[in-house]
Order: structure tokens, then C-alpha cells, then sequence
């Protein structure tokens, strides 16, 4: 998408972090962005996992330069 100008960011859960730079380079995306999310999220309840979802949105609108909601 990035090359249609549209902005991406990975998420991924905090001991997938270097693996995924680590894809990102050699896919040629030095510098990738990516947010950490705790490990593991298979066991939260849904409350839970809205909860950080809303959280990663937020950050995911701040990295972009927009207001959060």
C-alpha cells in the first residue's frame, strides 16, 4: 500500500519484533515501523483484546499524525 502513498505500520507482539525487522530488510524496507504489542494475546478475553486494540489504534493514529479519538 505504501507504494499507492498510503502509510503502513506492523504490529506485532514484543518477541515477533525482530523477526519482523528482520523480514522488513530483507524485503528491502530498512526502518520498517512496527508497534509491540504484549506476548501472548491468545488468552485474553475480548474485553481485553478491545481494550488493546484501542490502545493500538491510538498509537497507530498518533504515528500517523492524527488526533486520537
Amino acid at each position: 500500500m505504501e507504494e499507492q502513498g498510503v502509510p503502513g505500520i506492523a504490529i506485532v507482539t514484543t518477541p515477533f519484533r525482530n523477526t519482523g525487522r528482520a523480514m522488513a530488510e530483507s524485503w528491502g524496507k530498512p526502518g520498517y515501523p512496527f508497534l509491540d504489542t504484549p506476548h501472548p494475546i491468545a488468552n485474553l478475553t475480548e474485553a481485553d483484546l478491545d481494550e488493546r486494540a484501542d490502545r493500538l489504534a491510538d498509537a497507530v493514529e498518533e504515528w500517523m499524525g492524527l488526533e486520537s479519538h
